[in-house]
């Protein structure tokens, strides 16, 4: 594990990167994160410092690499979880102020209200456990931003410290009789100033959305961590990024959920 003065470090470099769109490429010694427990270490502290420059702390996580493809690429073989900043998370139909990010793109996702807290205490998870803490779903359109000179080399352990390519979220309406869908078979697709861009289906994140709710809730648990009630978690990506460019809507779409929309003037 890196000291703890290596990890403030490398937090610092990554909240200057961000508010600087400044690219980031190999990362300088010693402040390496050598594996997923330091890259989460490093994550840790960067929300505590966005949280001072802000005044607000988390809203919640999203999941990435849920698809054996984005894993291959990374280089691991299970999902990976960012923070989402209270103040980065929005109601829907809204505009995103295109130039506060570099190389942004939008996910189509489905997301959840926790409830009741989800913590340590109610571990071990499972689907049919975590669905309790659901008090609503609703359409997901993540915003991500690619900040790296090559994200495949940076590697899964600074994409994790960077909150895995996370810059926000827009969310559509919540459903709160959510539990009277089928969240495996909802359809989803992302379309761009009217265009289908892509489609998939809630079995596309590891087999059902909560699953993807239950494997978060084990991997904070390992870390002393929960999700408090109020957060949102977006569960992991039906449809591949799509880029956006100045002057562009986005739409996410879910069967049963409505629609997240959001322009980039």
């Amino acid at each position: 594990m890196l000291a703890r003065a290596a990890i403030e470090a490398a937090a610092r470099s990554i909240v200057e990167a961000r508010a600087s769109l400044r690219p980031i490429g190999r990362w300088p010694e010693p402040h390496q994160p050598r594996d997923e427990a330091d890259g989460y270490a490093i994550q840790e502290a960067v929300h505590t410092l966005l949280a001072e420059r802000t005044g607000r702390g988390l809203g919640g996580y999203k999941i990435g690499c849920t698809t054996p493809t984005m894993q291959r690429q990374v280089g691991v073989d299970h999902p990976c979880y960012g923070g989402v900043q209270a103040a980065s998370i929005v109601a829907g139909p809204a505009d995103w102020n295109f130039g506060a990010n570099r190389l942004v793109g939008v996910e189509c996702e489905i997301a959840v209200r926790i409830g009741r807290g989800l913590g340590p205490e109610h571990a071990p998870f499972s689907r049919d456990s975590v669905a309790g803490h659901v008090s609503a779903c609703m359409a997901s359109a993540e915003i991500v931003e690619d900040r790296y000179v090559d994200r495949l080399e940076v590697g899964a352990a600074v994409l994790i410290a960077d909150d895995f390519f996370n810059a926000g979220v827009v969310l559509g309406p919540e459903r709160r009789d959510w539990r009277s869908l089928d969240l495996r078979a909802l359809g989803g697709r992302t379309l761009v100033d009217g265009r289908s861009r892509g489609e998939g289906h809630g079995a596309d994140v590891l087999g059902h959305p909560l699953e993807a709710l239950a494997w978060i809730a084990t991997a904070l648990a390992r870390r002393g961590r929960g999700l408090a009630p109020g957060m949102i978690v977006s569960l992991g990506s039906m449809v591949a990024a799509q880029r956006m460019v100045r002057g562009k809507t986005a739409i996410v779409a879910v069967d049963g959920l409505g629609e997240a929309r959001v322009r980039f003037p």
